[in-house]
Formats: C-alpha cells, sequence, structure tokens
C-alpha cells in the first residue's frame, strides 16, 4: 500500500480495514502491517479481503495513474527539499493574526485522481485558506446557481492586477460552504480560526471600500446585506485546512468534481472545468500571466501562503509555506516551476509542440 500511495486511512478501505481492526482487539495504525506484527492465514484472509476485494487488487497490480508512485515520491521528494533553502519572503502582516505564523513552515501533500497520496514536511499544521478558498467557492456557485447567473455579478477575465484592487470585476450558508469544503476533502474535517476571522474584519476598510464601489455600481444582486455578505467571505477565508486536505481538495478538482476517494461528486463536472478555466488565468493575481506561461496548469494561491496546482486528470497538489512575495504568493513558487517540468507533458497547450 505505501508503495502504491495508498494511506491505510483511505475510506475506500475502510471495511478491510474494520475487519482488522476487530481480528486485532485494538485500533489499527499504518506501523501494524509494516511490522507484520498481524499473521492471517489464507482463508481468514480471503475473509478480510473481500470487504474490499477490488481496490486491493489494484493495490497489488498498480493499477492506478502513477504505476510507480515510488520513484515519483522520490523526484518530488528532491524538488521539496530543494525549494525549502528559499527563504526569501515575509510572512503578511497586514492582517495582524497572519503575521504570528512561524516563517519555517513548509509542507506538500498531493491526491491523485486515484486516490494516491503523498505529503511531506508540515503537512498536517493548520492554517486559514484564505484566497484559495475562492476556486471552490466558485465551482459550489456555478453547480448550485449555473454560469449564467453567476456571471451576470462574476467575471473571468484577468485584470492584471492586485489582488485587492478596486475593480468593477465583480447563519446557514456558511455551515453548507463548510460541509461542502470536507466533501471536498474526503471527509476531513475543516477547522474555524476565529481570531482570524476577527483580524480580518477588523483590517478590513480597503475590503469595504471596493465592496461599496461595486454596490454602487449594481454589482450585487438587488436584495443583499453588505455587511452580512462581507462578513461570509471573512468567514470562508478563516476555514482552517492543511495541506493534506487542500490536496484533497485539488484532486477533486483535477478529477471532474468528483472525490478521488469517496468517489462523491462534489461539484459538477462543467463547473470544476470552468473553474480550471480561470484559475489557470487568474489565480495568481498580478503574476497570473507570468505563471501560466511558465507552468502552464491552473493555480490558486492565498496569502497564508498555500499555493493550490492542479494537474488536470492526473492530481491536485498544495504546497504551504507563509512568507509571501510581493505579489501576495508563496515565496517558494519556484517549486511549482520545478515540479511542472517533471510534468511538461501536461503543461495545457504541450500537444502543440512539435
Amino acid at each position: 500500500m505505501n508503495k502504491a500511495g495508498i494511506s491505510l486511512n483511505d475510506p475506500r478501505l475502510a471495511k478491510f480495514t474494520k475487519a482488522l481492526n476487530e481480528l486485532q482487539g485494538n485500533k489499527i495504525n499504518r506501523n501494524v502491517l509494516q511490522s507484520k506484527s498481524l499473521t492471517l492465514d489464507r482463508e481468514t484472509f480471503r475473509i478480510v479481503a473481500k470487504e474490499n476485494l477490488h481496490m486491493l487488487l489494484r493495490i497489488m497490480t498498480n493499477d492506478f495513474c502513477i504505476p510507480d508512485f515510488e520513484s515519483f515520491a522520490s523526484e518530488i521528494q528532491t524538488v521539496f527539499n530543494l525549494c525549502k533553502e528559499n527563504t526569501s519572503g515575509q510572512v503578511a502582516s497586514y492582517i495582524p493574526e497572519l503575521k504570528e505564523m512561524n516563517p519555517n513552515y513548509w509542507g506538500l501533500s498531493l491526491c491523485t485522481v486515484d486516490g494516491q497520496r503523498l505529503s511531506m514536511g508540515d503537512s498536517t499544521i493548520p492554517f486559514t485558506i484564505q484566497s484559495s478558498s475562492k476556486p471552490i467557492t466558485y465551482a459550489l456557485a456555478l453547480t448550485d446557481l449555473g454560469p449564467q447567473h453567476v456571471h451576470q455579478y462574476v467575471g473571468y477575465e484577468p485584470s492584471g492586477l492586485p489582488f485587492n484592487q478596486i475593480s468593477l470585476n465583480h447563519k446557514k450558508r456558511f455551515k453548507y460552504v463548510e460541509n461542502k469544503f470536507s466533501q471536498m476533502a474526503g471527509g476531513l474535517p475543516m477547522g474555524f480560526n476565529n481570531a482570524v476571522f476577527l483580524s480580518e474584519r477588523e483590517t478590513a476598510d480597503r475590503n469595504f471600500a471596493i465592496a461599496y464601489y461595486m454596490r454602487e455600481n449594481k454589482c450585487f444582486p438587488p436584495t443583499f446585506e453588505l455587511r452580512e455578505l462581507m462578513d461570509f467571505y471573512f468567514q470562508i477565508c478563516s476555514i482552517e485546512v492543511t495541506c493534506e486536505s487542500a490536496g484533497i481538495m485539488a484532486g477533486t478538482l483535477a478529477n471532474g468534481g468528483i472525490n478521488p476517494l469517496t468517489n462523491e461528486t462534489v461539484v459538477s463536472a462543467a463547473a470544476a472545468r470552468d473553474t480550471l478555466s480561470v484559475m489557470h488565468s487568474c489565480g495568481m493575481y498580478d503574476y497570473s500571466g507570468q505563471f501560466a506561461f511558465k507552468v502552464g496548469l491552473p493555480c490558486k494561491s492565498g496569502v497564508s501562503g498555500i499555493i493550490m496546482v492542479v494537474v488536470p486528470n492526473l492530481l491536485g497538489l498544495a504546497v504551504w509555506s507563509p512568507p509571501i512575495d510581493r505579489h501576495g504568493n508563496s515565496a517558494r513558487v519556484e517549486l511549482k516551476v520545478q515540479i511542472s517540468q517533471y510534468f511538461w507533458t501536461v503543461h495545457i497547450v504541450q500537444n502543440v509542440v512539435v
């Protein structure tokens, strides 16, 4: 399972794991199989394995989109270690709570469309998702309301402007969004950082100025409460994820809106496609054009230091390092450039190269 990139806590192996738990008499963990402390005879294994036989056969035959996962992981580890040496950038300070984050944190996690997973570094440390939430909320809006309604108020042209530039491109719902985020992450729980939420709201003069400007120019639906809407936005930005949960979210987008671990359709295929299109052109603030040229893959950054990258039909990747550059992107952004060289054949326009 380790060689194939499949975790023992993969929900597709839940029945198998439960059966092992019952045999063992206590909770299974990853070290049990590694240490060979649980020995089964042929008949017992047959009974246990039948619960998730199809998945176990795929593991034994490496029937996944990345068959040689060990070599793949080794190459990613090399790039990860190389980029760790980059100590440039500064932790975001315009939101007071964010500047308290340890600048040395450096994590990575990816999830393929077949549910193979790889995590490195500080991949389980929680942090606020910030603007990397926008592809998910955009995809949810497209799924629930349809593109015609959404694009009455939201454009899809890259502006080439900073993320908080004033521009016309314009109690239950938060719980709904939080649950959808969790579904995107294969059921992993979402946290909420109330201190960051209050900090963002306290220092939101520019965001409120943008919102009032948009309201003046009829960029919102007729019936809405501006302050309530802004609170909702700050709440979403303050949702806590880890590299592991964000990587699975990106993997869900890579898989056309279907979660690779649960096989649950969270957003429609059309919404996933349209979201990736906008991520490709607009996902990195005023660095979007350069990133699209160099990497050629959909991505979205946030000022907490997260960047989600999607390789359509292959995998989703989340990396996190709090120091950001002048564009508001993680200063270790060159990791994605170097990893993209590994995935050069999936550059969005690579098939036109002779």
